[in-house]
Formats: C-alpha cells, structure tokens, sequence
C-alpha cells in the first residue's frame, strides 16, 4: 500500500492511504486551488490578490458546483410531484365534468386555483430529493471523499445546501400567506357554486364566514337535513360603541332568521374585558341579505393566512371558547414551510454516512424520511388539537425532532 504524507502551506495533513490516481489528482488540484493558484502546464501559477480574497473565491466555486448539483433533481422534482398531485385531482373532477356537465374551461379554472396549493406543498419534497439524489451521486463517485480530504467539514460541504433550505422555506411562507388561501377560497366557492346550483345554499361546519352587516361567524357542527346548528359563536362588531359576542350551544337556521338556544351574550369593553354578560334560553338573530352571501364568505383554515387565523382565535379566546385545533394550525402555517430547511438538516449528514448507494439511495431515503416526518407531523397535530400536549409543542415538535437528529448526526462526523 502506497502512503504519502504532505504538509500544505496551510498546515493542513493530507494522508492518502491507496487512492486512485484520479481521486489523487483531484485532491491535488483541490489543495493548489486552497494555495491560490491556478495549474499551467503542471505547474502552480499564483493568482493575485490577498489571501482573503482567494479564500472566498474557492468558497464560491464550491457552493456554485453543490447548488448546481441540487438544483437539477429539485426542478424535476418539483415538476414531478405537481404533475402527480394535479392528475389525481384532475381525477377526481371527472364527475363535475361527466355527470353534472360543468363545462370544461371551469374545471380547468378549479385546476388553476388548485395549482398554487400543490406547488407549495411539493417544495419541501423537492428539496429533500434534490439533496439526497445530488449527494447520493457525489458519495457513490467519491467527490465527497475528495471534498473531506481538502479538509472541509461535513457542516461546510452542506451550508449552501442549508441556505438554499431556507430560501426555499421563506417563498413556502410567503406562497402560503399571500397566494394560496386566496387560491383555495376561489376554488372551494366556484366548488359550492357548481354543488348548490340545484339547491338553496348550505351552512358548512367548522368554517369561518361574515354576513354583510359586518357579523362574523363561526358554526362547530351542522346537521342540513334538519336545518340545525351546534356551538355558534357570532362576533358582533357593529352593535354598539364596543364588540359583542354571542355563544350558543344549538340553534336552527331559516332564510331570515336563526334561532338561538342556550347561549350566552356578552359585552366587552374597549380593552377587550367582559363588561356584562347575559344567559339566555332562546334568541332570535335577524339576518339580512341572501343566503347566497353567507357560503359565498364561508373560510375554512386553508382559506385563511395565518394573520387571519390569528384573528378569529383571538375572538374565540376572548369568548372563552377552547379551540386549540385551530390554535395548532395556526402555529402550523409556520412551522410546516421550515419542513424544507429541517430536511436538508437531516438528509444531508444521512447522505454522508449512508450515500455510497448512489441516486437510488436517495430516492428511497426520501421516501421513507417524508414519510415519519408527515406521520410524526399528524400525531403531534391530534395530540394537540385533543388538548394532550401544548398547540405550540405540537406544530414544532416534529421539525424539532428531525433537525435535533440531524445536528447530532452532523456533530458526531465533524
């Protein structure tokens, strides 16, 4: 076996225990690109400049070639995955197409409304393949042993990779906040439009919506066949100088007038504080315009950003109403877009201990981490939605537990 040992200007040991001469070669070439100088015939030919400067040059270069490997599986990926999402939705349009004879064009607007959803949700996915496939393949051919051998830790091979994970997990924030729940309201009114263009519109559970005097309100359960409604809650903003809230627990809905039975009126104040409070065995709330408005307003959770969600919690907690499940979606909507930033955090050190399996490792690795991630994601949701574990607990706890792992993992081989 043939050792060779060299000191490098820099004080960096190379020790090279029967490598191939072009894994040699490439180490070399590392090493004389670390000493600032470019090869000419064989020869190292300095660059000029400060020692700083050619530093963050080779810096550069390296996290160009690492971005640029990733970014190629994580196009595709991302084309991919949105191809698959949208053909099984497309799939499940069929009927509207074929049995209720909506036209063509619409269905292709609910496609389009759709498209912004799966795009955010398939950038995590992306990032995770993209990372594992682009190192998967530098592992099976080496270029990472040649990387470690020029003496970078595992933890500076993956910060471009992590940077890029948090750019990625900024624009899911961002898509999700701005894009998306606009999108999906569009898309489930033209949906009730398409269902109820044969019937009086419904009262859906467990949405959001207002009326047009300015009313917000919330129904937990509804019984349509028997026009009834269960845990309503109506945050009446325009009744006087200061808010009112009301609270029932079931009631009935006609088209003019619901009637409310055994509720609870309350009055706050200009700081938000009940002022007066009043029980009540039945209630009659008048109500204007056509019913039409009101599924027209109607939101569901995916409808709202976050900033709207925080919203009617705070009018729910001011009521005195327990509603952690939305509490947990509410920390959710931030948590889940770091997903892209913490897989990159454990695929990337997986990669380094377990990558000689080249690109089919990769695929199968990130199967099975997306997986327990979005297993993990949907424990902890019901956990703490049923009130077993803190709402913030549980929106963090998986991102928490993967990223804890793969720091631990990137300690233990520095």
């Amino acid at each position: 076996m043939h050792i060779s040992v060299e000191i490098t200007r820099v004080s960096t040991p190379w020790v090279l225990l029967g490598i191939s001469k072009s894994q040699k070669a490439a180490a070399d070439k590392v090493r004389r690109a670390a000493k600032g100088g470019e090869t000419r015939g064989g020869r190292t030919a300095p660059v000029p400049g400060r020692k700083g400067q050619e530093s963050r040059s080779l810096l550069t270069i390296l996290d160009k070639y690492l971005v640029k490997e990733v970014l190629g599986p994580f196009g595709l990926c991302i084309g991919g995955f949105t191809i698959v999402l949208l053909s099984g939705y497309l799939f499940e349009l069929m009927d509207l197409l074929f049995v209720k004879k909506v036209p063509a064009d619409t269905v292709m607007r609910l496609l389009g409304y759709k498209l912004p959803s799966i795009v955010a949700l398939t950038l995590p996915l992306a990032v995770l393949f993209g990372t594992l496939l682009a190192l998967g393949r530098l592992a099976k051919d080496n270029e990472l042993t040649v990387m470690r051998m020029a003496g970078f830790s595992l933890f500076r091979i993956a910060a471009p990779l992590l940077v890029l994970g948090a750019v990625v997990s900024g624009i899911t924030y961002w898509a999700n906040e701005k894009v998306v729940p606009e999108m999906n309201h569009r898309e489930a009114n033209l949906v009730r439009r398409i269902i109820f263009e044969d019937a009086p519109p419904s009262i859906e559970e467990q949405v959001f919506f207002r009326d047009p005097e300015g009313r917000f309100f919330y129904i937990g359960r509804v019984d349509n066949q028997r026009r009834q409604l269960h845990n309503v809650l109506v945050y009446d903003v325009k009744h006087g100088p200061y808010p009112r809230l009301i609270t029932a627990a079931f009631g009935e809905y006609g088209e003019s007038k619901w009637h409310l039975r055994d509720g609870i009126v309350q009055e706050l104040d200009e700081s938000g504080v009940v002022e007066n409070q009043v029980r009540f065995q039945h209630m009659e709330l008048p109500l204007t315009g056509k019913p039409e408005r009101f599924f027209g307003q109607q939101k569901t959770t995916d409808e709202m950003s976050r900033r709207e969600l925080g919203e009617h919690i705070q009018l729910f907690q001011q009521s005195g109403l327990q509603v952690d499940d939305f509490v947990v979606d509410y920390h959710l909507k931030l948590a889940l877009p770091f997903a892209s930033l913490v897989f990159v955090f454990i695929g990337a050190p997986l990669c380094f201990a377990f990558g000689r399996g080249g690109r089919m490792f990769g695929v199968i690795l990130s199967l099975v981490i997306m997986f327990l991630y979005y297993v993990a994601t949907s424990i902890a949701r019901s956990m703490g939605a049923n009130g077993l574990i803190p709402p913030l607990l549980a929106a963090w706890m998986s991102n928490a537990i993967f990223a804890g792992l793969g720091a631990a993992l990137l300690a233990r081989n520095p």
